[in-house]
C-alpha cells in the first residue's frame, strides 16, 4: 500500500515538473505531505463502539482515566462529541474522543502518543472504558 502511494505521488510529481510549473509543484507536494500527516495520524488511532449511551460513556471514559491516575489535564464538550486530554505513565499524550452515533450507541477514539504511537496502551484504555461500562 505504501510502495503504490509513493510511486502514485512521484509519478505525480514528475509529471507536474514536466510541465514547468514549479509553484503548482510545490502546492501539490505541500497537499500531499499533508495528506500522508493526516493519515499516519488516524492510522496511529484505536477505535471502538460501544452498546450504551453517550452521556454513560462519557461517564466511563472518566472513570477509566481516573482508575489509572490519570490527571484530566483538559477536557471539552460539544453536542455529540467529548474530548479528553491526559498524559500516559510515560509521558505520552492522550487523546480520546468520545461521539454518540445513536441513542444507545457510542464511538470511542483514543490515541497514545503523537510521535509512534503506543497501541497497546489504547488497547488498555478501552478495556478499561469497557469494564465501567
Amino acid at each position: 500500500m505504501l510502495k503504490k502511494l509513493v510511486v502514485f505521488i512521484s509519478s505525480g510529481l514528475l509529471l507536474l515538473n514536466l510541465c514547468g510549473c514549479r509553484s503548482l509543484l510545490f502546492a501539490t507536494a505541500g497537499g500531499v505531505v499533508g495528506g500522508v500527516g493526516t493519515a499516519m495520524w488516524l492510522s496511529g488511532k484505536l477505535t471502538q463502539e460501544f452498546n450504551a449511551s453517550y452521556d454513560r460513556t462519557v461517564l466511563a471514559t472518566e472513570s477509566a482515566l481516573k482508575s489509572f491516575n490519570f490527571v484530566i489535564a483538559r477536557e471539552s464538550r460539544e453536542a455529540y462529541v467529548t474530548t479528553f486530554r491526559s498524559h500516559y505513565f510515560d509521558g505520552k499524550e492522550i487523546w480520546i474522543d468520545v461521539r454518540r452515533i445513536a441513542e444507545t450507541s457510542t464511538k470511542v477514539e483514543v490515541r497514545v502518543g503523537a510521535v509512534n504511537p503506543d497501541k497497546e496502551a489504547c488497547s488498555k484504555i478501552l478495556e478499561r472504558i469497557n469494564q465501567y461500562l
